[in-house]
């Protein structure tokens, strides 16, 4: 009986067959791979971005045998092991915020109107949020931009980071209230009630 499709296996599922045929793992890379890559590249820009996923799935590679199959999405795991690479490059982080706050907003393609809109909007709220942003402790960030950017629950971030939910409460709360203090009391992201 041949194996089902990678895309048709669960994460944990693509771990446990890894263990026996290694090629299994590329479907988790072929999954994920560009959502990290997102991810780390908004945080510290392109040009490290590529490095930092490839060494994250290498690391997960290496410590497959150790991941708890009880959990069938390995996004928290995945985007555990890239937070912790990205928090040796922390200095570049920030200093990626400051230079947002000088750099002048890039031009869309898209409708004369909509680039209009987009444009006044992003020109006035990025400076700010990008200053915001680099004021934030590292912890605070994590757990604000695995939060918002990465689209992954309280649980996932808790996951990801190794801390219980209720410190994911906390400092999320903490990095909004600084968040919209800096930005004139506006709320930058979606407030989920907790």
């Amino acid at each position: 009986m041949k194996a089902p499709p990678a895309t048709r296996l669960s994460d944990d599922e693509l771990i446990r067959a890894s263990l026996t045929d290694p090629e299994a793992f590329a479907g988790l890379f072929d999954r994920y791979s560009g959502m990290l890559y997102r991810h780390v590249s908004r945080r510290l820009g392109p040009e490290p971005a590529e490095d930092l996923v490839g060494e994250t799935f290498l690391i997960a590679f290496a410590r497959r045998k150790h991941y708890d199959l009880s959990y069938p999405d390995a996004r928290p795991w995945l985007f555990g092991i890239v937070t912790k690479l990205v928090s040796r490059h922390h200095r570049t982080e920030a200093a990626r915020y400051r230079a947002m706050l000088r750099a002048p907003v890039e031009a869309s393609v898209e409708s004369p109107a909509r680039q209009v809109a987009e444009g006044v909007t992003a020109r006035a709220t990025r400076p700010a949020l990008a200053g915001a942003l680099a004021a934030l402790s590292a912890r605070d960030r994590d757990v604000l931009l695995l939060y918002a950017w990465s689209d992954l629950s309280y649980e996932e971030v808790a996951r990801a980071l190794d801390i219980p939910i209720g410190t994911v409460r906390s400092r999320l709360n903490r990095a909004r209230r600084k968040l919209r203090a800096k930005l004139g009391d506006l709320n930058p992201m979606r407030e989920e009630e907790t």
